[in-house]
């Protein structure tokens, strides 16, 4: 539940809440109607900080009449995660006493005070809502209550209030440990959603998955004890849609990799490894909540990659959906063989374009950090607007080429394709050439969750997994 937003014309000051953050212009952080501005510049002279610098580093500090108060300087002309990362920290500072109400103080001119209220509000419901914890005194105490201060329009608010329940679904799914979210108990939270938010839902369980040749995803899926995975796919329409997009989402709820076993500290946090799917879902329900004018054709790939007697290995060759034949080089390069089949079963519903969302690769972490996402597509248009929407959004992408020369790597002499292979060199290219086998000629972008978990927060987020990819992708279906 996100906390409720009051609009409130009452001076900062005057608010009753006792934890108030005010945002104001850079410059104009000395200026005499910043609220507290006597305490504020008490504090910057103790600390030795020069005016400018709470464009940097925000700052706080108590009141006489008790209230902690945060002020933030944003410059204005920074990008939007450099604005986003400013107003969570100062926001951070308040909520780490964890209250019940949160006040906002907006400062300048009308242009200013509506962006610093998006910022600040999105901030507080993302960062002020409880996340799954197992602690037996966890100290959760959700923020209940936010009056913002300085600025009236209503209208923008709706949008992000349907963002931040999508991020905090995907947030909240990744989290949960694999005890709790295996295929079979995903499925059954899949379900409860798709009754409550009137989604169409259809399962490709094992049984019909053998039957109708998908043996890309049936191959990962067979090593598991309990026959329980399963290709979802969740549909919601719209009267005056004009496009269908479809998403697919890889979801391994756990990857010990197979046979070629991952080390211990490779292993941990496995489970978060169906974040694409989780990414899916919350893009799905903040286009419901918003009643966002375009069809959605969403496909989740549920499955575990465990090792077994019947879990597929290395030298093994099976045949996807398509009719593909498959060398397997590796048995955890599991993510592209459970999302061949599923970008098969996607393309066949002809969507007019798509995109899918997985933790796949190592080789994009190295590439990039935990602080971008990769992006790789079929048309250099989709690519564009992708690294255009990450700019715009906070969410930043960083495109990879997809040239045909690359994928002589995964010539074979015994199948159609090699699955990937041992040197690893490229391998988030490699994967997606592979991946691109399967999605026909429909315009498809792939998108590959390095930033997923970022230690430390990132942009708007203050929690390691940060939901990365849903605010971008809201932005990809707005301007299509």
């Amino acid at each position: 539940m996100l906390a409720q937003l009051i609009l409130s014309k009452t001076p900062p000051e005057k608010l009753s809440a006792r934890h108030l953050l005010v945002l104001l212009p850079k410059e104009k952080v000395l200026s005499g109607d910043v609220p507290h501005t006597g305490l504020l510049k008490a504090v910057l002279a103790r600390r030795g900080m020069k005016a400018d610098e709470l464009a940097k580093s925000p700052v706080s500090a108590n009141a006489g009449n008790g209230a902690l108060v945060a002020w933030a300087a944003l410059e204005f002309t920074n990008d939007v995660f450099t604005l986003q990362t400013q107003v969570r920290k100062g926001v951070q500072l308040l909520l780490d006493e964890k209250p019940d109400t949160l006040a906002i103080a907006v400062l300048g001119d009308e242009t200013q005070r509506g962006r610093a209220a998006e910022l600040a509000v999105y901030a507080a419901w993302v960062n002020g809502a409880p996340l799954p914890s197992h602690k037996k005194k966890n100290g959760l105490r959700p923020l209940q209550k936010i009056e913002l201060s300085g600025f009236g329009g209503k209208k923008i608010f709706s949008a992000l209030n349907a963002q931040a329940e999508g991020n905090l679904l995907c947030r909240s799914l990744t989290m949960l440990p694999p005890n709790e979210l295996t295929p079979a108990a995903y499925r059954a939270r899949i379900a409860e959603l798709a009754r409550q938010h009137g989604w169409q839902r259809e399962e490709f369980d094992m049984k019909k998955l053998r039957k109708i040749g998908a043996g890309a995803f049936v191959a990962v899926a067979q090593g598991s004890a309990d026959e329980d995975a399963a290709i979802v796919r969740l549909r919601y329409t719209h009267p005056r849609a004009r496009q269908t997009v479809a998403l697919v989402g890889k979801g391994i709820c756990f990857d010990t990799g197979g046979h070629n076993l991952k080390p211990a500290r490779h292993m941990h946090n496995m489970h978060e490894d169906m974040n694409g799917s989780a990414v899916v879902l919350g893009i799905l329900l903040a286009a419901t909540l918003n009643k966002l004018p375009v069809n959605l054709d969403c496909w989740l790939a549920l499955a575990q990659n465990h090792i077994s007697p019947k879990a597929y290995k290395q030298s093994d060759i099976v045949t996807a959906l398509n009719g593909t034949t498959i060398e397997v080089i590796h048995t955890d390069a599991e993510g592209r063989m459970v999302l061949a089949d599923t970008l098969t079963l996607a393309a066949r519903a002809r969507p007019d374009w798509m995109i899918d969302f997985a933790t796949l690769t190592g080789s994009m972490a190295t590439a990039l950090g935990a602080r971008y996402s990769g992006v790789l597509g079929n048309r250099d248009e989709l690519v564009q607007r992708a690294v255009s929407v990450g700019k715009q959004c906070g969410e930043r992408l960083c495109a990879f080429p997809l040239d045909d020369d690359y994928e002589a790597a995964l010539d074979t002499k015994v199948a159609d394709i090699k699955q990937c292979t041992l040197e690893g060199e490229a391998d988030h290219i490699l994967a997606t050439r592979f991946l691109k086998r399967f999605v026909d000629d429909t315009p498809w972008l792939h998108v590959d969750l390095s930033a997923s978990r970022c230690e430390g927060g990132l942009g708007i987020v203050a929690s390691e997994v940060n939901g990365f990819g849903v605010a971008w992708g809201l932005g990809m279906l707005s301007q299509s």
